[in-house]
C-alpha cells in the first residue's frame, strides 16, 4: 500500500481545520449573544 499524496493530506488537513475553525467562531459568537440576553434581562427597565 502507497502513502497517499503529501498535497492531498495537507489540503485535508487545511479543510478540516476551516471546519473547525467556522464551529469555534460560532460557538463563540452563540455564547457572547446568550451572555447579552442574560445581561439584558437581568437589567431593570
Amino acid at each position: 500500500m502507497s502513502l497517499p499524496d503529501p498535497d492531498l493530506i495537507r489540503s485535508r488537513q487545511r479543510g478540516r481545520a476551516r471546519v473547525m475553525a467556522l464551529l469555534l467562531g460560532a460557538f463563540v459568537i452563540l455564547v457572547f449573544a446568550i451572555s447579552i440576553a442574560k445581561i439584558r434581562a437581568g437589567m431593570p427597565h
